[in-house]
């Protein structure tokens, strides 16, 4: 039973879909300005890994994330650039499917542009004027009126009174309440717009993923997901539009991740405190950033330093090396669900996609593959790893990667003491064939160690 931490419940619930074997899943995409950093990349691959164990419960999946390709930050960026907002949009749109791609993350069904949807955008803004839940400002502007709409606030769990008193809020002259929100925003001089009943103009933020999501999903679907900054004012919000606009509820399940913090501040572009996926992966192979994403559960935060990736890529390493030297069986690809570890994997899964219970259930694996030498065990590590989207290179090719190798064999003592502690922890649990291949690992990375009266020292080679 697939349980899922539901935001606007605060709870975790069982998930059951509208239809039977289908989920219908939208997620909020990215801002095509910049280059990804790490905060987008934790989006992808976490509802990449929600797509992937959604699927491995034989649901039938119809996807949605989103690109917007208009905005003040487009426009800014194109005109400090001196080039078209398309050219610039085109050029961060390929960029992030790159690093989507490096990082395993499949594509989704659907990946609208919000410039292909602004006649469903005005035909939505239409609706919710006549329903009297939106009103045409004396600058030209469209707004939200957020008193008009009883249920606003039910995501964020704040009332009216709340958030004014609470809330940062825009002030505008032209607002009717300061918690309004924009859905049309006349057109400016040297600003990309497009004919309304309004007057030249362009859409809003919020409204965008409203009318995509009803277009290309319907007025109700069961999944909406994507990283926690958006849970207010831009989910609040677009639950506010589609629900006024269509008299229907909008989304079964939320889902929200976590951010990532660097020295315990959100990774953000606002900030400079980033590092794009670009960077990253100049120093460390795809799949350890990977792997380092899903270590952490999706709704806790992510706390990002060389130090963490260094240690998340000789965890991996540890993996790998059970698959080199073990070897497993390629022609095996369904698994044995009542196998202890896959039924313990699955437990782990099926609990709000807990990926750290189910990396650690990867890692007893590990341990008994190389107590055992089983072929086995060794085939059942690489499919459990394959749905997390892990372990599917050549275990020779991913040990001898240069990249990495350039990066860390040159292991600084930290990183040579903590994997004697993590020996010396092995041998006393007589996990003898995991000391030795931490020995084996560290003299790959040039460390001889050396047993003795006095306890273990080590040597570079």
């Amino acid at each position: 039973m697939l349980k899922i931490f539901n935001s606007i419940a605060r709870e975790k619930q069982e998930f059951i879909p509208l239809e039977t074997g289908k989920v219908k899943i939208y997620v909020c995409g990215m801002t095509v300005y910049d280059y990804c950093h790490l905060g987008h990349a934790r989006v992808l691959v976490v509802f990449d890994t929600v797509i992937r164990w959604l699927k491995e419960n034989a649901f039938e999946i119809k996807y949605v994330r989103n690109i917007t390709d208009v905005d003040d930050k487009i426009i800014k960026r194109a005109n400090d650039n001196q080039e078209s907002i398309e050219d610039l949009t085109n050029r961060y749109i390929e960029a992030m499917n790159q690093d989507a791609a490096a990082l395993g993350v499949l594509q989704p069904t659907y990946e609208p542009r919000a410039t292909a949807y602004i006649e469903p955008m005005i035909q939505m803004i239409n609706t919710l004027i006549e329903k009297k839940l939106a009103y045409c400002a004396a600058n030209g502007d469209v707004y939200y009126s957020v008193h008009d709409f009883p249920n606003y606030g039910k995501l964020s769990g704040k009332s009216l009174e709340d958030l004014r008193a609470g809330e940062r809020v825009e002030i505008d002259g032209h607002k009717k309440d300061p918690l309004d929100f924009v859905l049309w925003k006349s057109a400016k001089q040297g600003e990309p717009y497009w004919e309304s009943p309004w007057g030249n103009g362009r859409p809003g933020w919020h409204i965008e993923c409203s009318a995509m999501s009803s277009k290309l999903l319907g007025v109700q679907f069961d999944i909406h997901g994507g990283g926690q900054d958006l849970q207010f004012p831009h989910h609040e919000n677009e639950i506010a539009q589609s629900e006024g606009a269509h008299d229907h509820p909008f989304v079964n399940y939320w889902m929200h991740n976590g951010f990532v913090r660097v020295d315990n501040e959100k990774m953000s572009k606002s900030l400079g405190n980033f590092f794009t996926v670009r960077e990253i992966l100049k120093h460390y192979q795809p799949e350890v950033v990977r792997f380092f994403i899903l270590r952490a559960h999706y709704r806790s935060p992510l706390n990002y330093s060389d130090q963490h990736l260094k240690d998340t890529k000789l965890a991996l390493d540890r993996l790998y090396i059970a698959l080199k030297e073990t070897g497993f069986d390629n022609q095996i690809v369904s698994i044995d669900w009542n196998n202890v570890y896959a039924h313990r994997f699955k437990v782990a899964m099926d609990d709000d996609f807990n990926t750290p219970e189910a990396i650690a259930v990867l890692f007893e694996l590990t341990s008994e593959i190389n107590k055992s030498g089983s072929k086995q065990q060794a085939t059942l590590l690489k499919l459990l790893g394959g749905i997390l989207g892990l372990l599917q290179q050549d275990p020779q090719n991913y040990l001898q990667n240069k990249l990495i190798n350039s990066a860390s064999t040159e292991l600084d003592e930290t990183e040579v003491a903590h994997l004697i502690r993590e020996r010396i922890a092995a041998r006393e649990q007589k996990r003898y064939a995991d000391a030795d291949n931490i020995r084996k690992q560290l003299l790959e990375r040039g460390i001889i160690l050396e047993d003795g009266p006095q306890g273990t020292t080590w040597r570079r080679q």
